[in-house]
C-alpha cells in the first residue's frame, strides 16, 4: 500500500519571492533613503554588468545542462582506478573540470570511500572541484578576463594535487586513520537529479528524459546565476562608491606575503559562492588589492565555503575536516604567491 503524504505546509512569501531577491530590494531601498541620487546609477551599473557577462552566463548555462543531459558526470568514477599517483593526478584535473555542484559530490565520494578509493584521490578530487567548472570558467573570464580564469583553474588543480599528495605520504598516520563517519550523511542538497548510469549520450534529445534534464538544468542553473550575479554587481557598485580605495590598498595592497595571507583568511568568511565572489574580487582589485591578494580569497574562499565545507564535514571525521582547510589555506597563499610574481 502506498504511503499517504500529508499536504505540505505553504510556503512562506520569503521562501517562495527568494531571500537573494528581497535582499536586493531591501538593499535598493536603503540607497533610496540614504543617498537618492546613487539608486539609479546603482541599478544601471548592474543592468550593464549582466548585460556584458550575459554571453558568458549563456554558454556556462548551455555547457553545465549538456554535461548533464548527456551523463558525462559519470566519466569522473574512472579517475579512481589504477595506481594511486595516476589517480591523484587524474582526479585534481577531473576535479577542476567537472560541473558537479558541492552537494552532489557527497553521494558519489561516500560511494568512492566506501568501496576502498584511496583517501589521496579524494582529497585531491575534494579540493579542486569547488574551485573551477566550466560555468565559473566562462563568468571569471568575462569578468575578471582569461588569464585569471586560467590562473585560477591551474591553481584549483594544483591545490588538489598538493592536497592528495599530502594525503598520500601522510596516509598512515593518525590524523588520516578511519577517515568516515560511522554514519555519514549522504544525501544530496541539490535539487538535480543523479548523475546518469552507463555511458554518455551525446546525442541527449533522442531521448525524452534527458531533454527533460537538459531543459530543467538550464532553468536551474540560469536562475541561479542571474540571482547571484545580480546581487554581486550590485555589491560590487556599491563598493566602488563607498568603500574607500585607499583603504582596500592599505590593507589588501602590496607585493609582500601579508596581503596575500590575509586574503587567504577573509576569503572564507566573505565568500558568498563562487560566482558572485567574481565581481566582489573585481571591484577590490579596481581598489587597489593585490593580484596575489585577489587569487588566494578566491582559492581559500572557494574551498571553505559552507556547500564545500558541508560535503566534507558530512562524510568525515573532524580531523580530516581539518585536514581539508589546512591543505586550502597554504594552497591558497601558495597560488597567490605564484600568481603575484606572475601578474
Amino acid at each position: 500500500m502506498a504511503d499517504i503524504a500529508s499536504p505540505s505546509p505553504r510556503p512562506s512569501l520569503w521562501s517562495r519571492i527568494g531571500k537573494v531577491w528581497i535582499t536586493m530590494a531591501l538593499i535598493l531601498a536603503v540607497v533610496w533613503v540614504l543617498d537618492p541620487p546613487q539608486l539609479w546609477p546603482t541599478i544601471t551599473f548592474t543592468a550593464n554588468a549582466l548585460l556584458h557577462t550575459a554571453p558568458f552566463i549563456a554558454f556556462a548555462v548551455f555547457a553545465v545542462a549538456y554535461l548533464k543531459a548527456t551523463g558525462a558526470e559519470r566519466l569522473v568514477a574512472k579517475v579512481f582506478q589504477g595506481n594511486q599517483v595516476r589517480m591523484i593526478f587524474m582526479a585534481a584535473l577531473m576535479g577542476g573540470l567537472s560541473p558537479f555542484c558541492s552537494c552532489e559530490v557527497i553521494p558519489f565520494i561516500a560511494a568512492m570511500l566506501a568501496l576502498g578509493a584511496p583517501l589521496g584521490a579524494v582529497m585531491a578530487f575534494w579540493l579542486a572541484s569547488p574551485l573551477m567548472d566550466p560555468a565559473m570558467f566562462a563568468i571569471t573570464s568575462g569578468t575578471l578576463g582569461w588569464e585569471f580564469a586560467a590562473a585560477k583553474a591551474v591553481a584549483a588543480v594544483g591545490v588538489g594535487l598538493f592536497g592528495g599528495f599530502a594525503t598520500m605520504l601522510t596516509a598512515r598516520s593518525v590524523i588520516f586513520a578511519e577517515p568516515l563517519r560511522e554514519k555519514p550523511q549522504i544525501g544530496g542538497c541539490c535539487g538535480s537529479k543523479r548523475p546518469y548510469e552507463g555511458a554518455p549520450v551525446w546525442r541527449f534529445w533522442t531521448e525524452a528524459d534527458r531533454r527533460d534534464t537538459f531543459r530543467a538544468t538550464g532553468l536551474e542553473n540560469a536562475a541561479f546565476l542571474l540571482k547571484w550575479l545580480t546581487l554581486a554587481y550590485m555589491i560590487e557598485a556599491l563598493m566602488l562608491t563607498y568603500v574607500p580605495a585607499d583603504m582596500v590598498a592599505g590593507v589588501l595592497g602590496g607585493s609582500g606575503i601579508g596581503p596575500i595571507i590575509l586574503g587567504a583568511l577573509v576569503g572564507a568568511p566573505a565568500y558568498l559562492n563562487g560566482y558572485a565572489a567574481v565581481p566582489l574580487i573585481d571591484a577590490l582589485l579596481a581598489q587597489g588589492m593585490s593580484n596575489g591578494a585577489a587569487m588566494s580569497f578566491v582559492i581559500a574562499g572557494g574551498v571553505s565555503c559552507i556547500p564545500a565545507a558541508i560535503a566534507v564535514w558530512a562524510l568525515v571525521k573532524p580531523r580530516i575536516f581539518i585536514a581539508y582547510l589546512g591543505f586550502a589555506f597554504v594552497g591558497a597563499v601558495l597560488a597567490g604567491l605564484a600568481w603575484q610574481a606572475i601578474a
